[in-house]
């Protein structure tokens, strides 16, 4: 079985999106499988380190869609919990 591409993201939720299924959505829209790494939501703010895998046009699409959502996207490399 041959290796999908990945992205290992940081994203960082505001007081309008922590609420909302914008991991679901995401998935719906994108043919991208999801490994949610490390959460928390305190305050009405977020964040999430999330393994991402798909093909490149498809985490491209998913990465412009959580941005569109303003929500701010950035590389967690380093950052992903063992295992």
């Amino acid at each position: 079985m041959a290796c999908m591409p990945h992205r290992h993201l940081q994203l960082t939720f505001g007081p309008d999106t922590t609420t909302e299924p914008i991991i679901y959505m995401m998935v719906k829209h994108h043919q991208v499988v999801p490994n949610i790494r490390r959460a928390n939501i305190d305050q009405h703010v977020g964040w999430m380190v999330l393994d991402l895998e798909g093909e490149t046009a498809d985490l491209d699409g998913a990465t412009e869609y959580l941005k569109s959502l303003g929500i701010e996207v950035s590389s967690a490399e380093g950052d992903i919990v063992a295992g």
